[in-house]
């Protein structure tokens, strides 16, 4: 029996035990997904048996989300992935990035990793011509996730090395609702924060990118909560080693960013279904 399958039935039943009040000791994607769904459960697996040396997962699929951050129009495109780990030591994943686990126990991880930010195409609507693309770029992410079961809170801070050069930060928390042999959901609440320069290259409009450069009046973006999301990831295994990977999200932008001039509309919403194989 796979490891994945003992640490599901472990959530649930933590999930269960809670709710019945009986005592308890104590996982690139778009935006408006929250870093737990990347590795759901990741930081439950040495509550298991022993963790393999190497577990390796290849996915593909589709994803629909908006033309960028703000928009009310959206696209699909492709979703391939991939999460690669070495005990609970280092890892590549294309959720997580490059990095290792410096501190790590039977219910919590903590560590450091580089990560990217896809940055945003002043091509991708007809609406943000003229305000001028924001590269691709690396970011240093540090990361801490602990479990009081039956929820997993989950913690990042990254620095940005180019593009934005700002800072950005989630928090959030999630829960398994459905957990059985062959299928998992986990559900949970999460919210961002950027510093100001991150906020002001992504919603603001400099003088310089003002009318009649662009089709807006200059606009300040301050610091401060970027957006609250909402999540939902949905595991199905068909058999032992390919599995379905839903996710849907939805993010309600705040503060400076929803009052951008370039935003339609608050709220965002996002999904992708994948097929993995894992070995």
């Amino acid at each position: 029996m796979r490891i994945q399958s003992r640490v599901l039935r472990l959530l649930w039943l933590a999930a269960g035990l809670c709710l019945s009040g009986a005592p308890i000791a104590a996982a690139q994607t778009p935006s408006a997904f929250a870093y737990w769904q990347n590795d759901a459960g990741i930081v439950l697996i040495p509550l298991g048996e022993p963790i393999p040396d190497w577990r390796i997962q290849l996915l593909g699929g589709v994803a629909a989300m908006p033309l960028y951050e703000g928009s009310n129009r959206y696209w699909l495109v492709p979703s391939p992935g991939f999460d690669i780990r070495y005990k609970d030591i280092a890892f590549a994943s294309a959720g997580d990035g490059l990095g290792v686990n410096l501190l790590r126990g039977q219910t919590y991880r903590a560590g450091a990793a580089i990560n990217y930010d896809v940055g945003r195409s002043q091509h991708a609507a007809y609406r943000l011509n003229g305000i001028g693309s924001i590269p691709p770029a690396p970011e240093l992410r540090l990361f801490a996730e602990a479990a009081l079961l039956p929820f997993v809170f989950s913690v990042d801070l990254r620095k940005q090395l180019l593009g934005t050069e700002g800072i950005i930060g989630d928090l959030g928390v999630y829960m398994p609702v459905i957990g059985r042999e062959e299928l998992v959901v986990f559900v949970g609440p999460g919210a961002t924060f950027a510093n100001g320069t991150y906020m002001q290259k992504y919603f603001g409009i400099g003088t310089s990118q003002a009318a009649p450069h662009s089709h807006f009046s200059p606009y300040a973006a301050d610091g401060g909560v970027k957006n609250a999301n909402f999540g939902v990831s949905a595991i199905y295994h068909f058999t032992d080693e390919w599995y379905i990977n839903a996710d849907a999200g939805f993010e309600r932008l705040l503060g400076s960013a929803a009052g951008s001039p370039i935003v339609q509309t608050r709220n965002q919403l996002i999904a992708d279904l994948q097929i993995g194989y894992q070995f």
